[in-house]
């Protein structure tokens, strides 16, 4: 019947499916509908409209099939997934008594039959109390917890070392108190995975038997919640001031390494680079780093260099496309260009320098190198450099004043670069 195609919730994918099988050769017959698939207006009214029927009546089933989910989840029943390190899924009949444990991969065969979390042998439920004394009252981290399990040979349900994510997932997961959650993420008729707020979910709570003090449950929470929380500029300048006492110097790497410490990528979000929330705190680093920001600025530049060079040219009546795998201009489908922005360094004793970095994979036909002036923020003069000449060389240095076969490719403006794009109409001779 129709509705074998699937019953999507977009009546043209089914449509689209039988297209392509068409176009291809292969017929298509609904054997059990009662219209011949003949390709007539009343066979194309009657597959859309049977469609749409088989589109409802899946989202019909579904609510219906969520409603009952969550009623038996409020009865204190497994609703999929597996047990856990120190849980064991259980079998039990109508009457609520234990018929089997299942084993990784098995599942009920009788509609009456249910499945509940029940403890797990002795020494797994002693690693996961161990576990929480380890976090809660050593203070421990995941990380470090995850490598003290693997020292001592242990490993998971599944017969994989610990990792962070495991022990966090431990960690957080109510069932260990016998918690029975469901509806945290939702995936209904696979159209978008959600992460539904926690108002929304579904819970029934003590229907299992716990393995973990709900005391111990409870301050791993807060442990985690106080280290998730979102701190505010002056405490995140606070634990930079206590680590710049301690280590008596800062970099990215010292930063990361401090367990309890923000990330370095924090401190750059919020502060928009590591210099700069070193400038707050007073600390100058031995070495100048005012380049990094230099650069990051650059980078945020060239694109728009680029979108007015190629406005440019099409000013000039020149066709230009722009790669943006490569960041080559092809211009007039006769010549490849390539613009680099070369940033101005000054040196000790005053003089100014540039490196110019040609490309030499892509060997474009014309560099367009912009020269910075001595704040990086505005433009010296240009060069325009053809690799015939220049492409021998990968790194080009230049001072104030250079070679004169050099300087031969200098300009003040794009001007001549301009000249070899435009476009001139002329009348057809006789």
């Amino acid at each position: 019947d129709v509705s074998r195609w699937g019953r999507f919730q977009d009546v043209d994918e089914p449509a689209f499916y039988e297209f392509v099988c068409r176009t291809t050769g292969i017929s298509i017959h609904y054997c059990a509908e009662p219209f011949e698939n003949d390709g007539s207006v009343g066979s194309s009214i009657i597959k859309t409209l049977k469609r749409a029927m088989a589109g409802e009546y899946s989202r019909e089933l579904s609510t219906k099939v969520f409603a009952g989910q969550c009623r038996l989840i409020e009865l204190g029943f497994r609703q999929g997934g597996s047990a856990g390190y120190g849980l064991r899924r259980v079998l039990v009949d109508e009457r609520r008594l234990a018929k089997a444990q299942l084993t990784r991969g098995e599942r009920k065969s009788l509609q009456t039959d249910r499945v509940i979390l029940m403890p797990g042998p002795p020494e797994e439920i002693a690693v996961v109390r161990q576990l929480y004394r380890m976090f809660v009252v050593q203070r421990r981290t995941e990380t470090e917890i995850a490598v003290s399990l693997n020292a001592e040979g242990l490993v998971t349900d599944s017969g994989r070392p610990w990792t962070r994510g495991i022990v966090h997932q431990i960690l957080t997961n109510e069932k260990y108190i016998g918690n029975n959650i469901f509806n945290r993420v939702s995936y209904k008729l696979k159209q978008r995975r959600v992460v539904n707020p926690r108002e929304d979910w579904i819970r029934s709570n003590g229907v299992f038997e716990g393995i973990v003090e709900l005391d111990f449950f409870e301050a791993a929470q807060r442990i985690i919640a106080e280290r998730c929380r979102r701190l505010t500029d002056d405490e995140l300048l606070e634990y930079l001031s206590k680590l710049l006492a301690d280590k008596g110097w800062l970099s990215g790497i010292v930063i990361d390494e401090m367990e309890g410490m923000p990330s370095s990528s924090t401190y750059r979000s919020r502060f928009g680079s590591l210099i700069r929330a070193y400038h707050l705190i007073g600390y100058v680093p031995a070495r100048d780093f005012r380049y990094v920001e230099t650069n990051r600025a650059l980078r945020t530049l060239h694109p728009e260099i680029v979108g007015e060079i190629v406005a440019q040219i099409r000013g000039v009546g020149g066709t230009v496309d722009f790669d943006v795998g490569t960041d080559l201009l092809h211009i007039n489908e006769e010549f490849t260009a390539s613009v680099i922005i070369a940033r101005c360094h000054t040196s000790a004793v005053g003089s100014r320098r540039w490196k110019l970095r040609l490309d030499y994979g892509l060997q474009p036909d014309i560099t367009v190198a912009v020269r910075m002036a001595k704040d990086n923020a505005t433009i010296q003069d240009y060069y325009i450099l053809p690799w015939i000449d220049v492409g021998t060389t990968a790194k080009l240095r230049l001072g104030s004043h250079n070679d004169g076969r050099l300087d031969a490719f200098r300009f003040e403006t794009l001007d001549a670069f301009l000249g070899l794009t435009r476009r001139t109409h002329v009348r057809l001779a006789a």
